[in-house]
């Protein structure tokens, strides 16, 4: 496996292999003479964040996977505005180039579904020694995203198979709840509650890909009844930027409705947050929003190491 384009790619076996390691590579980190050794691991090598949307989490998470590493790392944020692109380059054009700079990972995040796999059939053709990792693209997936998304819920429930999943919020235009329910579906005793507004209900390829796995779902509009039933519930923010617009729902997680949420659950975001979670319960126990993005780092610093063992 090179590229990383899609949440479909992995098979569980992979994914219990990918989140072993990254907890090996995670006590290495946390040990103070380890994270020296880190540091020289991957000098040497260099990484490309090539973003033509906007990007905190995802970018910065990258490069500082990049630099714990000896990493050197490049990004432009708003290539669309901010590059060639402004001036009518092809995203193939941009790729064959950037290739020439011998880089081993080019992450990109784009507004276009499918511009990964279009940058990746690129370096394919062309045998370029260097891993395209999809960031973002458009509608269509997050597939690190996910990652993280899924090994947060290892380590928080310590299990992966038998939980029921609240995923609430604007579910047509999120990319991240198509790569999660995606991964999610490798596993075993899985149930999903989708919820929100009738205007942004989740595709119908996701439900179908649902119901040919034999995946129980359902959908409703009651936060109020969905809530006690999750262990997991990951909520996200309406798509403003992707026409998404929230005409019916109150869809704001306070400290009223974490009373309604149990004990052992655990509630997810992949940020940024609009005002959809009351900071007011950031201090709660089951609120894991920002040790989510931590675990970022990690399965980024894993996938760096596994793209540069493949590339060179």
């Amino acid at each position: 496996m090179n590229h990383i384009l899609k949440s479909q790619q992995f098979s569980r076996a992979q994914l219990e292999k990918l989140f072993a390691e990254t907890d090996d590579l995670r006590r290495i980190y946390e040990n103070p003479n380890g994270r020296r050794d880190l540091q020289e691991s991957l000098r040497g090598r260099l990484m490309f964040a090539v973003f033509y949307e906007p990007s905190t989490r995802t970018r910065v998470s990258f490069c500082s996977a990049a630099a714990h590493q000896g990493m050197m790392s490049i990004w432009t944020e708003n290539a669309g505005e901010f590059s060639s692109a402004i001036k009518g380059e092809t995203l193939e054009d941009t790729t064959h180039t950037l290739c020439q700079y011998d880089p081993d990972v080019i992450v990109i995040r784009h507004k276009e579904v499918g511009a990964a796999e279009r940058a990746a059939a690129i370096v394919d053709k062309f045998g370029y020694k260097t891993t395209i990792m999809n960031a973002g693209d458009g509608t269509g997936q997050h597939p690190t995203q996910a990652l993280l998304d899924l090994y947060t819920i290892k380590r928080e429930l310590e299990r992966l198979d038998n939980m029921t999943v609240l995923v609430g919020g604007d579910l047509i235009n999120g990319r991240t709840v198509n790569s999660l329910v995606y991964l999610q579906s490798k596993f075993n005793g899985i149930r999903f509650i989708f919820l929100s507004p009738a205007n942004l209900r989740i595709g119908e390829g996701i439900k179908d890909h649902l119901r040919e796995h034999q995946i129980t779902f359902e959908e409703t509009e009651d936060m109020r009844s969905a809530l006690p039933k999750a262990d997991i519930i990951y909520w996200t923010r309406i798509q403003k930027e992707r026409g998404g617009i929230n005409k019916s729902l109150d869809l704001t997680i306070g400290v009223e409705e974490m009373k309604l949420v149990k004990p052992e659950a655990r509630l997810l975001h992949p940020l940024p947050r609009v005002g959809e979670i009351d900071p007011a319960i950031d201090g709660d126990p089951r609120s894991a929003y920002f040790r989510q993005a931590k675990n970022g780092m990690f399965i980024r610093m894993k996938l760096l190491r596994d793209a540069c063992a493949a590339t060179r």
